[in-house]
């Protein structure tokens, strides 16, 4: 979608920041909006969709997870070095110039954050009548 994008095959598209933020930058794409529910540091000027259609939030989001039956040891312990990362500046600053927002969750609060985008997009796909192709 970004190569077509780019080369003036699609008019519109909607993309993950990391991949597009660059070509923003450099004035190759205009970006009319953020799916974040709040601006993006990154791009300041461009306004959340949310600022313009109430309610919208179609942010995406990364994680990490283990086999089911790895100890609670291990999960821990790379939860604990992962947030670790992720609180460091110059990981954070990197992070934000993607214009990506880190979470540094536990695996409980990951679980919810799970299992919360799963009830959401369940309804929107239900609502919509979207069927596997």
């Amino acid at each position: 979608m970004l190569n077509d994008l780019l080369s003036g095959h699609v008019q519109f598209g909607f993309d993950a920041l990391a991949s597009s933020i660059g070509h923003i930058r450099a004035g190759r794409l205009r970006a009319l909006g953020v799916g974040n529910a709040t601006r993006v540091e990154a791009l300041p000027d461009v306004p959340s969709v949310a600022e313009f259609l109430p309610g919208y939030e179609a942010s995406g989001w990364i994680g990490l997870g283990a086999p089911r039956n790895t100890p609670a040891e291990i999960i821990d312990k790379l939860n604990q070095e992962i947030n670790a990362g992720l609180a460091d500046p110059r990981i954070r600053a990197r992070i934000a110039d993607l214009g990506n927002t880190p979470l540094a969750l536990s695996p409980t609060d990951y679980g919810k954050l799970i299992a919360e985008e799963t009830e959401k997009w369940a309804k929107v796909v239900k609502f919509t009548g979207i069927k596997a192709e």
